[in-house]
């Protein structure tokens, strides 16, 4: 990834949570999916978001190639009187101290999941995805993938934190219902190909990026 042509931004706004939209989108990430996609002034460029919680207050953060304009989304789920409605920096120089053997604190919010072949000898058949419900596949699940993005992990040096199954329609006409897993781990990870590992912090890990899964962060380097 050449960082010098391609600026990566992340934001953060804090949620309210006395807002009703704001509980509803909690319970049905379409919300804030359809709401970012009104945001950005190019739409099909890549984005990853979720939401998270610091010190008893929750966060909608996202990472993307262009400033948003968070002004609506605000009026629906932020403090739109607040001096400052939402928060946008450079991911940049973050990015570029990711040199290869680096270790660092991380989070991510992803939506592990497996195939299983319902039917036997049909050629081409792909299998029926279902999530990793226990944490010791869904820890496997993300160890299997670190070194394809950038990382090495050790079994001991992370775990799962928390899980939450989210129901859904994709339209108010009963569309098709959608079933996700979110399920967010917290430990320590070694950087082994710094440039993968930056694609991955800006194109996620994962299914259900659209909704909320799949970012992953770094932060407090310890060596």
């Amino acid at each position: 990834m050449n960082l010098a042509d391609n600026p990566i931004y992340m934001t953060r706004m804090q949620l309210d949570l006395s807002k009703r939209k704001t509980m509803q989108a909690l319970d049905n990430p379409n919300l804030f999916h359809g709401t970012l996609e009104q945001v950005f002034p190019v739409r099909e460029q890549k984005k990853l978001w979720r939401v998270d919680s610091l010190h008893g207050k929750m966060y909608w953060l996202i990472v993307s190639q262009e400033k948003p304009d968070l002004t609506s989304a605000a009026e629906q789920f932020g403090f739109p009187e607040a001096k400052e409605k939402w928060e946008t920096r450079c991911y940049n120089p973050l990015l570029e101290k990711l040199d290869a053997g680096s270790q660092w604190h991380f989070r991510l919010v992803a939506y592990p999941t497996h195939s299983v072949m319902e039917k036997k000898d049909v050629p081409g058949q792909r299998g029926k995805v279902y999530p990793h419900v226990t944490p010791r596949y869904q820890k496997k699940w993300l160890l299997d993938r670190a070194e394809k993005h950038g990382f090495e992990l050790s079994e001991e040096a992370f775990q799962v934190v928390e899980d939450h199954s989210f129901f859904f329609r994709k339209s108010r006409d009963q569309g098709r219902r959608v079933s996700l897993l979110a399920v967010t781990f917290e430990g320590v990870l070694t950087v082994v190909n710094p440039d993968l590992f930056r694609e991955t912090l800006v194109e996620g890990i994962g299914r259900g990026k659209a909704y909320g899964m799949g970012l992953l962060t770094v932060a407090g380097r310890l060596r």
